[in-house]
């Protein structure tokens, strides 16, 4: 018998249904460009009476503990960061979505900020490297601010330090995947505060990392994306 991550378990005392139809629900919401009543209608095809709130509620509830999961198992990344941020309309305001990818397209790491600035993109730098260690080299485009987080962290650092490359053509790779991430939010027209920004955020680049197979499963195993997203639950 399966046994469920405790936390998950913690999640569901409070809610009313079966944890497959709770996982389907969420995958749906953050691998598809769906907006919230395109699932609810969905699921009550199959029978599954669910209200598109109740869907939103336990997206905000369940991906947060996935995403602690999906960190443990997430694949070592390449050393040669590409980095860029793009923006993301919160409570009709712009904010700033710091993401990197590796020189295979592969996620490195994602931030959303309220402000673009040093402070924001050495915060961004930190999380990344927390996780990854750090990179040998990290290629930005013209931004001073993220110049200015990268020269500061180098500043900090016992040798050797991260070798800073600015151009915007070599960054096409990390603007490119930026398109698949705002994709899925479109038909989200927008987030209502930043804390349900930051949390749906993190379910779409999570889904979206397991598309790119940089979740480990089981040697000798190749699971589908939807099937890895449902073990991130146990």
């Amino acid at each position: 018998m399966t046994t469920l991550n405790p936390a998950v378990a913690q999640v569901l005392k409070r809610l009313h249904y079966p944890l497959d139809v709770i996982l389907v629900c969420v995958r749906l919401y953050v691998a598809y460009p769906l907006s919230l009543r395109h699932i609810e209608e969905m699921v009550v095809e199959r029978g599954i009476c669910v209200d598109h709130s109740t869907v939103h509620r336990w997206a905000l509830k369940l991906l947060p503990v996935l995403e602690k999961a999906f960190r443990r198992r997430k694949r070592p990344v390449g050393r040669s960061w590409r980095m860029d941020e793009t923006y993301i309309r919160v409570k009709g305001e712009w904010r700033h979505l710091y993401r990197a990818v590796d020189k295979d397209g592969n996620t490195i790491d994602f931030l959303l900020r309220a402000h673009q600035d040093k402070t924001a993109a050495r915060r961004y730098f930190e999380k990344s490297i927390a996780q990854h260690d750090a990179p040998e080299t990290v290629t930005i485009d013209k931004s001073g601010a993220n110049l200015a987080a990268l020269e500061a962290i180098n500043a900090d650092r016992e040798a050797p330090i991260i070798k800073i490359r600015q151009s915007k053509y070599l960054n096409n790779l990390v603007e490119q995947d930026h398109r698949a991430i705002k994709r899925r939010m479109r038909p989200m027209l927008g987030f209502k505060t930043f804390r349900c920004a930051r949390i749906l955020l993190a379910g779409i680049e999570i889904m979206h990392m397991i598309a790119k197979g940089q979740m480990k499963c089981a040697r000798g195993t190749h699971p589908s994306t939807a099937d890895q997203f449902y073990e991130l639950a146990t």
